[in-house]
């Protein structure tokens, strides 16, 4: 197949590439920079910014199937920052994948669609949107993804999203190196009672699991308009998991710790005072950062076995092996 994926030189989308080039897909990527691990694959690579509706059509174009990967992540910043870019630019890929007679659009949407800063245990895709957000990025990234599912017209055009959980694993620029950052540095609080269990996924997992939905989506399958949970299907303790990393790194453990409620609070004060102060750098703690670091949130991902028949292949274990060898 023809594929587009957006942000194929990220962390995930990367890995979504080499699994689709293995498969002997035709791949094309749309991102901002260059990379030449894509054009080692023979990958197809486009430059540009997809918030221009004519790069988003043209990048489109005798394009079978889009993974739409690309985003932006973080807890600070400006609405028109994360709107823009998780949503407007969604918006406009829609629109030009739709002109350009694309078959099949794959969203990388986020659990935290679904988060309004109390516990989730075992909640599955009935879990509605919150009617509070505690930041831009998931309320730009829930826009998007309501306007990829209600795109999906059963036939033509045939949408789904997927909501990968903590994606971690080998060549990961962002969570576990920031996590190893503010270790280091001793910045780094157990946040409430230590006891909460989260769900992740080992990128590899992740990926397949795009490849796996792709597939499963066609006419008249229960894929279309609908938006999955997928993780490794083993919730883990959140502060025993990142204690486990910082030994793979030869870091001690973390020995200090805040209450859920003064972390939700400090949290609070800094984003007043960064608003207040016009500050852009992200405060050290915010509400939404003490909620996902206090709460349990894991997810029945029953609806992905049941759909596109996903499973985790690498286990949490293999992937933590894999992760040591690549350091």
């Amino acid at each position: 197949m023809r594929t587009l994926v957006t942000g194929g030189n990220g962390f995930l989308g990367q890995y979504i590439v080499e699994q689709l080039v293995a498969q002997g897909d035709v791949v094309r990527s749309l991102s901002r920079r260059p990379s030449t691990a894509l054009k080692a694959l023979g990958v197809e690579t486009m430059l540009g910014d997809m918030r221009d509706p004519g790069i988003a059509q043209r990048a489109c174009q005798d394009v079978d199937f889009v993974f739409h990967v690309a985003g932006v992540a973080g807890i600070w910043g400006p609405w028109k920052y994360f709107h823009g870019i998780n949503t407007w630019a969604t918006e406009q890929l829609v629109t030009g994948a739709i002109q350009a007679g694309v078959q099949k659009f794959i969203y990388t949407s986020s659990p935290s669609v679904t988060f309004d800063g109390t516990d989730q245990e075992y909640v599955d895709e009935s879990e509605p949107y919150p009617s509070r957000w505690l930041c831009h990025y998931q309320h730009s990234k829930a826009l998007a993804e309501q306007h990829v599912l209600q795109a999906n017209n059963g036939n033509s055009f045939l949408t789904c999203a997927l909501r990968p959980h903590l994606i971690w694993g080998p060549r990961d620029q962002h969570l576990v190196p920031r996590l190893l950052e503010r270790a280091r540095a001793g910045r780094l609080r157990q946040v409430g009672d230590g006891q909460n269990l989260i769900d992740m996924i080992y990128v590899e997992n992740a990926a397949r699991a795009h490849l796996l939905a792709a597939k499963a989506l066609t006419p008249g399958s229960a894929v279309g308009g609908n938006a999955y949970f997928i993780s490794q299907d083993q919730p883990v303790n959140c502060w025993k998991w990142i204690n486990q990393i910082l030994a793979l790194a030869d870091i001690p453990p973390i020995r200090k710790s805040i209450s859920r409620s003064a972390a939700w609070y400090l949290g609070g004060v800094m984003e007043l005072v960064h608003t207040l102060l016009g500050r852009t750098s992200e405060p050290p703690m915010t509400r939404f950062l003490a909620a996902q670091l206090a709460t349990h949130h894991y997810f029945d991902i029953s609806r992905a076995k049941r759909d596109f028949n996903f499973q985790p292949e690498i286990s949490t274990e293999e992937g933590m092996r894999r992760l040591k060898d690549a350091w």
